[in-house]
């Protein structure tokens, strides 16, 4: 019986990146209006009048962006082990050693391993960081 071996490993990553944008923008305008009146009267019979008006106009621009980026990051790797069984008297050595060891390494090492790194991270990073930057965002805002 010749019993032969080999493992294969790859790598996935996947990357996630959501960015949140929000923009405020407050314009105010400020106007200041002086008035002088001057009155200037010279013997006999001049009165000379100047009036001088003065007007100031300030537009202030408040602009308020906040970009919030978060990327996730997900790297994966299984690996595939193969065991070859050659034999001339038991074939369904090959068969079964074929199912135990590919199957049950894939579901053990890729699914369980998705499921507890992918998801749970998820939910932990992305879904908290949302509540924390969106959500006090807003509740800062003025009404």
């Amino acid at each position: 019986m010749h019993v032969r071996t080999h493992a294969r490993a790859r790598t996935h990553a996947l990357t996630h990146t959501h960015t949140h944008t929000h923009t405020h923008t407050h314009t105010h305008t400020h106007t200041h209006t002086h008035t002088h009146t001057h009155t200037h009267t010279h013997t006999p019979t001049h009165t000379h009048t100047h009036t001088h008006t003065h007007t100031h106009t300030h537009t202030h621009t408040h602009t308020h962006t906040h970009t919030h980026t978060h990327t996730h990051t997900h790297t994966h790797t299984h690996t595939h082990t193969h065991t070859h069984t050659h034999t001339h008297t038991h074939a369904n050595t090959y068969i079964h050693t074929y199912i135990h060891t590919y199957i049950h390494t894939y579901i053990h090492t890729y699914i369980h391993t998705y499921i507890h790194t992918y998801i749970h991270t998820y939910i932990h990073t992305y879904i908290h960081t949302y509540i924390h930057t969106y959500i006090l965002l807003v509740l800062s805002m003025p009404m």
